[in-house]
């Protein structure tokens, strides 16, 4: 008796499950049995009917609304797939494939109230009760679940399906795709380089994580979102007026979306009550190719939108497949009625809708035989030029097929199971499946590989299309113009052609969706306060700065040697500057320091060709040689300033200046110090005429310019000069020598200086003195021209800059050397050429006692005039002495030419003495 009561309470839950599985899950399925149960999930309906639930009766089954045609296509692709498997001799042989297909409408609680019912399937089957009972009736587990469309649905029904094994192939689903989704969608703002767009996504599990996604893709390419909103099919109409009403009052062009058909449709009805028309669309996956939204009356909006579609394929027989469907025909498809009368517009007998007709609930539509013809309408359903998802159905369920045909095929100690073993086809587990279709890799009967990658997501490509009007009846065309090949470098994934698009329906110009006007070349983004970052000013680019393209974030600096123009677009090669031979500043400066070393060459020759007259001896005619020719050299240093700067002329031409000048001011001052020495030496002795010789005067020269070389030569060591591109100065490269050592530079004329200093002294106390005609005047002249030049050389020479540094120094060479040439020189070559007569000894004779009676008559009056003084002491203040005066007469009539003496007459009150002088020619000789 215990046995039997066993063995009826299982019978009876036995009939209570069958009864479950029977009646669980949504009203209308499609159904068919086979060894093998595969569900689906479509979206046969695009939505639900809102109902308020108040809880004052038992709740109601919400009903689902408004047919979706391609849905039921969905659903279609998979009959069409099972029963091409079925029917195949090669795939599955001896094993028929059934199914279970539910209606989501679209929506999550639907496709989880279908989903359960594969889970309470799977649960009863895994009590085992077949050794009880013969259940011939019993339907199988379902192994595995294709679908549902779209990400929510997706991910809810495969957060349900996990907890038990089953696995699901979504014909549909990006959430786990979501981020290759989210980088093609905002390639494609890159691409047309928009920055400023609006964003709006659907209020459920696809729309929050893409938005927020596509966020962080926008942050990363400087890409600013002006409005981030949320919609629903179920928002209220005023909620809808209200993101109307921004997105209208937004200067942003490009709108982003991130929802399905049913979602977006009430906007779309907004956007078309307004009249707006001037926004760009930026369709996801999810309604980039809904015919809820490409209808006639949506397209003067929605018309040059751009939208990422799956990619289509091609289904062999399915046209004939989709034409052959019938009502009563298809009897094991209860979704077939109710699109047989939305197509039809009519009711078929005994249907529920008929009822609710008859009572008023609806509007009234004829009866219908059920053997329309069905290529007679326009339908969604029948549009298989670009089967998408449809394919995609296809090959889900075929994917499903070739595992279980890996399985029915597997060799024990090579399957993918514990211990290489091979499950039984004939008891497979949802789970068994699940193992095998992450092993899957294989081709097609269309030559496409298909295989899951380490997340489980099928590999898939993107189309690019374009929504056009049609010239013929005005129907909403997907145009392809281009595809996203996520398995592409990075920079290679989007291809798009632009001439294939159609903005707004019928321009070919790209619309302008950004929150400034691009910047033109030569100028750049700048930042406006409180604003985002796509919102910014022109700002030009600064002086040496450019940009050549629009849109500039930053201006590039110029290269060291450019410079950029005056629209700072591009940047010029900068002239480069120096003294140059050619310019006519640098030929003036070197006519002047030819024409110097020229005269300096003449006048040298009028001294060695007169080199024993009287003149020419009298001005120590050996040191008057090397004088001239350290006047050359100066002459011809300036020179080595003029030209391009190298390392070698920067190195040579000071230390060529300044012993050029170092030689020059020692000669004059050996010939200054001489002549005084002499002439203020009582009587010449041997003594002077022994140290006043000609090898100490070159011996002292030697040792002042030696000082001055020294000064070069560690200069050169230490810190050598060398040519330098100066690029400080706007537009130009100043070629000039980096001298090294400004200390060193200090030192080479501040010793020239002292150098001239002590020949000024000398010079000015000896400017009296008769020998050489005065020739220490002339000196004293020179000294002050050298001064005057080198103490304004010194503000001038760090006031300029570039070029003017060599020309200013340049200057100051060649005017110290003319007033040193012209003072010391051309007085003596004025006599020797055009005054011979004065160029005789007996004119220095008269020179020298002329100043020997000078200097006597001084001394004899100072003594006068002291023994004057001494005698009015002794006699008392009331004595007088006449005044004598003393008159020294030189006038040449006063010289007796023809005795060959000069008699100087000097007198005193009035009389008149007489003198003679005269010199011995040794005397004479060591004066000369």
């Amino acid at each position: 008796l215990k046995q039997k009561m066993r063995l009826f309470l299982y019978y009876l839950i036995v009939l209570g499950s069958s009864y479950v599985i029977s009646t669980y899950g949504p009203h209308q399925r499609a159904q068919m049995t086979g060894d093998i149960l595969l569900g689906g999930l479509f979206p046969i309906h695009f939505g639900v009917a809102s109902k308020d639930q108040d809880l004052a009766a038992r709740p109601e089954s919400t009903q689902c609304v408004r047919f979706n045609f391609r849905g039921f296509r969905w659903l279609q692709a998979m009959v069409f797939a099972i029963e091409e498997i079925n029917n195949s001799t090669d795939l599955l042989p001896n094993i028929t494939l059934g199914y279970r297909i539910f209606d989501t409408c679209n929506t999550v609680s639907k496709a989880l109230e279908a989903t359960l019912s594969f889970v309470a399937q799977n649960k009863i089957d895994s009590l085992n009760l077949d050794e009880f009972c013969n259940c011939t009736d019993h339907i199988p587990s379902t192994i595995a679940v294709v679908g549902a469309a779209g990400s929510a649905v997706s991910t809810a029904v495969a957060n349900l399906l996990g907890l038990f094994y089953i696995p699901q192939v979504s014909i549909w689903s990006v959430a786990l795709m979501l981020e290759l989704h989210n980088k093609a969608m905002a390639d494609i703002i890159e691409y047309f380089q928009w920055n400023w767009v609006i964003a709006v996504a659907s209020d459920d599990d696809y729309g929050r994580p893409g938005i927020e996604k596509f966020e962080k893709e926008m942050d990363e390419r400087d890409i600013c979102i002006h409005l981030n909103e949320l919609i629903s099919q179920y928002f209220e109409d005023h909620e809808i007026r209200a993101l109307a009403d921004r997105i209208e009052n937004s200067t942003a062009k490009v709108i982003v979306v991130f929802a399905g058909g049913p979602d977006i449709e009430p906007l779309i009805k907004e956007m078309v009550r307004r009249n707006i028309t001037d926004r760009t669309w930026l369709a996801s996956e999810a309604w980039a190719s809904s015919s809820l939204i490409a209808k006639p009356e949506y397209i003067d909006v929605v018309r040059g939108t751009i939208g990422i579609a799956l990619r289509a394929g091609h289904i062999p027989g399915f046209r004939e497949f989709l034409q052959q469907v019938q009502p009563k025909k298809d009897s094991h498809n209860e979704f077939v009625r109710e699109f047989w009368e939305e197509t039809f517009n009519c009711y078929l007998e005994d249907s529920t809708r008929l009822q609710e007709s008859e009572n008023g609930s609806t509007s009234f539509r004829p009866l219908c035989t059920g053997e329309e013809d069905i290529t007679s309408v326009e339908t969604p359903y029948l549009d298989y030029t670009h089967l998408r998802i449809s394919y995609n159905a296809y090959v889900a369920v075929y994917s499903i097929a070739q595992a279980l045909q890996d399985i029915f095929t597997c060799t024990p100690g090579h399957g993918v199971f514990a211990n290489n073993s091979c499950a039984d086809i004939k008891k497979i587990e949802a789970w068994q499946v699940l193992k095998q279709l992450r092993h899957l890799n294989y081709t097609n009967s269309m030559g496409e590989k298909i295989h899951f990658d380490e997340n489980a997501d099928m590999v898939a490509n993107y189309t690019i299309i374009n929504w056009q009007k049609s010239t013929e009846d005005g129907s909403v065309i997907f145009e392809e113009v281009g595809y996203y090949n996520i398995n592409a470098k990075r920079g290679e994934k989007l291809s798009i052609d632009k001439t294939k698009i159609l903005w707004n329906g019928f321009s070919s110009e790209v619309p302008f969706s950004n929150c400034s006007e691009d910047c033109e070349p030569g100028t750049r983004k700048g930042i406006i306060d409180s604003m985002p970052t796509c919102c910014f000013e022109c700002t030009e680019c600064s002086d040496g700065e450019y940009s050549n393209h629009r849109d500039a974030s930053v201006c590039t600096k110029c290269p060291n040697n450019s410079w950029s123009n005056g629209n700072h677009t591009f940047c010029f090669l900068k002239e480069i500057e120096f003294l140059s031979w050619t310019e006519p500043f640098g030929i003036a400066l070197t006519i002047c320091a030819v024409a110097g070393v020229v005269l300096t060459a003449f006048v040298m020759g009028v001294f060695i060709r007169f080199r024993n007259t009287p003149i020419v001896k009298a001005t120590n005619r050996e040191l008057s040689y090397v004088l001239l020719f350290s006047l050359i050299c100066c002459f011809s240093s300036s020179l080595i300033f003029i030209g391009e700067p190298r390392d070698w002329t920067c190195r040579l031409r000071q230390p060529a200046f300044g012993i050029s000048f170092v030689l020059c001011i020692s000669c004059i001052l050996v010939k200054t110090n001489r002549v005084l020495l002499v002439f203020e030496a009582k009587i010449p002795t041997s003594l002077h005429r022994k140290w006043w010789g000609l090898n100490l005067q070159f011996l002292l020269v030697f040792l002042c310019t030696f000082v001055q070389v020294m000064i070069c030569v560690v200069w050169l060591y230490n810190a050598p000069p060398s040519s330098y591109r100066n690029h400080d100065i706007d537009e130009i490269i100043f070629i000039t020598c980096n001298e090294g050592s400004m200390m060193a530079l200090g030192f080479l004329i501040g010793y020239t200086c002292l150098l001239a200093a002590i020949c000024f002294f000398f010079a000015f106390k000896s400017r009296k003195l008769p020998e050489n005609f005065t020739e220490a005047k002339f000196i004293t002249f020179s000294m002050l021209i050298f001064f005057i030049v080198w103490i304004s050389f010194i503000p001038a020479y760090f006031s300029t800059y570039g070029k003017f540094v060599s020309a200013v120094e340049v200057i100051a060479i060649l005017a110290s050397s003319f007033g040193l040439l012209a003072c010391i020189f051309f007085n003596k070559v004025y006599i020797i050429l055009f005054k011979p007569s004065r160029n005789t000894i007996e004119e220095v004779r008269c020179s020298t006692a002329a100043h020997a009676f000078k200097v006597a008559a001084k001394a004899t009056l100072k003594h006068s005039t002291a023994s004057r003084k001494k005698s009015g002491s002794i006699g008392g203040s009331s004595s007088s002495t006449p005044s004598s005066s003393i008159s020294l007469k030189t006038n040449g009539n006063d010289c007796d030419t023809a005795s060959g003496k000069h008699r100087p007459r000097v007198s005193f009150g009035s009389g008149t003495v007489t003198l003679s002088l005269s010199f011995e020619e040794s005397r004479r000789s060591s004066l000369m």
